[in-house]
């Protein structure tokens, strides 16, 4: 069962990445031009922490969980994906340790750790607003 709901939660993270990057290609295609990167930094970073909550809104009847211990393992889980996704994928463009941490400052308007505090808490918001806990 527990396999079960962790290949789910993998799968579920798995959407969440990649409209993560199509946020990002949003970002810098037409948010950056039309407003200046703190504001894009701002808007795109917003629109990211809806989609996630949304995502795991719509995503939680199907992994059958409730209780607020999986809730917040599953919300880890996905915290703990995306920053290996992000520092592995940093790494591998060739980014340095000091770039990759400037995003974990609130500078432009960035607020990834706003971001990623939702993406744990992500679960449990959307089983709270389900009124399951």
């Amino acid at each position: 069962m527990l396999t079960i709901v962790a290949l789910k939660a993998l799968g579920i993270w798995v959407v969440i990445l990649v409209l993560a990057i199509a946020n990002g290609v949003l970002r810098e295609s037409l948010l950056t031009p039309a407003f200046g990167t703190p504001a894009a930094l701002l808007l795109s970073g917003v629109l990211l922490s809806a989609i996630i909550i949304g995502v795991a809104y719509i995503s939680l009847p199907w992994l059958h969980i409730g209780h607020p211990v999986h809730l917040w393992l599953v919300g880890l889980g996905w915290l703990a994906l995306t920053l290996v996704f992000e520092f592995s994928f940093g790494l591998w463009q060739g980014k340095s340790w000091p770039e990759l941490l400037e995003a974990y400052t609130f500078k432009d308007g960035n607020i990834w750790l706003v971001v990623l505090v939702l993406t744990a808490l992500a679960p449990y918001i959307a089983a709270k607003l389900r009124g399951w806990v």
